[in-house]
């Protein structure tokens, strides 16, 4: 057999990361979208977040709820913060 038909660099052992997202239509989609894509940027999954979610990180419609996550995480105790979180979500509000 030709190796042209052979797959031997198949990432079959890479796990395909899954979010779990409310229907498009409904009210609460934008919201778990911008959670979606700020966890996702904190793990490195950005790009299946993107198609995922059909925004792009920074996307300026989702900054209120981009705020709303921040001011979130920074009202907890500072023992609990998720540094990571506060880091990602002020990146995404500045755009970049």
């Amino acid at each position: 057999m030709s190796r042209a038909f052979v797959n031997e660099d198949r990432d079959d052992d890479v796990p395909r990361v899954h979010f779990t997202l409310p229907p498009f239509s409904d009210r609460s989609y934008p919201r778990a979208a911008a959670l979606a894509l700020v966890e996702a940027a904190c793990n490195g999954h950005m790009s299946e977040a993107e198609e995922a979610t059909g925004y792009r990180f920074g996307e300026p419609q989702l900054h209120t709820y981009v705020r709303s996550l921040l001011e979130e995480e920074e009202q907890r105790p500072e023992m609990e913060q998720d540094r990571r979180l506060i880091t990602v979500a002020r990146r995404f509000l500045r755009g970049s």
